[in-house]
């Protein structure tokens, strides 16, 4: 078995150069899999896993638009559709300039395990565009948006392909997406989700990341009679998921004592209170600022410039209890995941995908920690996407209240299948491999009932 894992890694190298975060994805689950794959060989002669890690299609596309002043800007789009097999394509759309073909394959390649995990009928992919919409006006958005969909728009539909906002697309830029597709299409349909609440959108997708990963992380302290009420977390980022986990930690009694955002962080003491979040929440959502803002609103705060020659990231390095990473991939590393555990922190619920590395992850696993990998801890925020197709399919809109219970008995499914999952295979307590293999088996069993396509 090792052979074939070395064998498959070396392939997945060969064929995916300079593509780093999409390996480092793949080798997790590979990893996670042996346990499966010897058990069940039919996968390996089935080539599953090696169907699995090449995509269905990969669309890459130019999106030329113009800037305030009349000059012509041309960024990169993308869509990548990974797999189908038991819903249509879903995942979100991601606009920053680090996006390039690698990570939206990573993204990707995971959305496929998080959306078998919440058990609802949808495939995974992923898609986006190195345009940066921070600094650039409405209309400069609006038109960038309108140039992407008129080529996107082509290989998306409500029963094919249903992307969704993420890093750099939020209520806005859905508007502008959801207007174009309509004006092409000339249909109404629920092609996107994270729309507005009065045009299809659903109750609490906004808070519906931030919310299920502290629903898992509460899932999690109840294996061990514990609650959130009291805990002190470290929260990284400062936009949709890391508001809405500050929000529910707030709710269920936490202190929440750090935000972030690429610049810098602020350590709070006295705890991030309904007040301060608030301020938050009108920073960076209406005025778009940065957090050391906060430092200077709040005295009991202290703001730290991000300082790129360091080797580990300062704000992991506060004693407390639980952390939830919630900004971007990788921003745990092997020191910081280390600096975790010597402060006391004893539960990780990953709020954004893939935000600790392989090392990190390692260390977590070894120190027998609570932790929730981001493809069973951040599930939360597709699975309303999921719940929002089903409102949009039968022409209704739920109350907050139903909605939320529906993310809940998610959160609480997900947690399950990877606690009973882990049991079953012999590594009990090991939240990685029971949401590697959970997701895995849904998928794997789907593509063998539906033959070599």
């Amino acid at each position: 078995m090792k052979d074939y894992i070395e064998e498959l890694m070396a392939q997945v190298k060969a064929k995916n150069p300079a593509e780093p975060e999409f390996h480092q994805a793949v080798q997790e689950v590979v990893e996670s899999l042996v346990l499966v794959l010897e058990k069940h060989p039919e996968y390996r002669h089935a080539k599953i896993l090696e169907r699995m890690i090449e995509p269905e299609r990969v669309i890459m596309f130019r999106v030329p638009w113009l800037d305030d002043n009349g000059n012509v800007q041309i960024n990169r789009g993308f869509r990548i559709e990974m797999n189908s097999a038991i819903g249509p394509y879903k995942g979100g759309l991601r606009f920053h300039p680090s996006v390039n073909l690698g990570i939206l394959k990573f993204l990707a390649f995971e959305q496929v395990f998080k959306n078998s995990l919440t058990t609802l009928p949808m495939g995974g992919g992923k898609g986006g565009s190195d345009f940066d919409p921070k600094g650039k006006s409405d209309n400069e958005v609006m038109r960038f948006c309108q140039s992407f969909m008129t080529e996107l728009y082509r290989h998306i539909g409500p029963n094919t392909d249903v992307p969704a906002g993420d890093i750099g697309v939020g209520a806005r830029e859905i508007g502008y997406l959801f207007g174009q597709y309509k004006r092409l299409k000339n249909e109404f349909t629920g092609v996107l989700t994270g729309k507005g609440l009065n045009w299809g959108g659903s109750l609490i997708r906004p808070e519906a990341t931030g919310y299920g990963s502290v629903y898992f992380a509460a899932e999690m302290l109840a294996t061990r009679g514990e609650t959130l009420e009291g805990k002190v977390c470290l929260v990284s980022g400062s936009g949709n998921v890391a508001q809405y986990t500050v929000e529910k930690l707030i709710e269920l009694g936490a202190k929440v004592v750090t935000l972030s955002d690429s610049s810098g962080y602020i350590y709070d003491e006295e705890g991030i209170d309904r007040e301060k979040l608030d301020f938050v929440m009108e920073l960076k959502n209406v005025r778009r600022g940065r957090i050391r803002e906060y430092a200077e609103k709040y005295k009991s705060a202290v703001y730290t410039e991000h300082d790129p020659s360091l080797d580990y990231n300062p704000l992991w390095n506060h004693k407390a209890d639980c952390a939830f990473p919630s900004a971007t991939q990788n921003e745990i590393n092997g020191k910081d995941a280390q600096n975790l555990i010597n402060n006391g922190v004893y539960l990780v619920s990953e709020g954004a995908n893939m935000p600790t590395t392989l090392e990190g992850v390692n260390i977590f696993l070894e120190n027998k920690i609570l932790y929730g990998p981001g493809k069973a801890a951040n599930a939360g925020g597709v699975a309303v996407s999921g719940l929002e197709m089903t409102q949009n399919s039968i022409r209704m809109s739920w109350s907050r209240e139903e909605v939320d219970r529906h993310l809940q008995t998610i959160m609480k499914n997900i947690h399950k299948t990877c606690v009973e999952t882990a049991e079953r295979f012999g590594v009990p307590g090991n939240y990685v491999a029971g949401a590697n293999i959970g997701g895995f088996l849904k998928v794997a069993d789907a593509m063998m009932d539906q033959g070599v396509v």
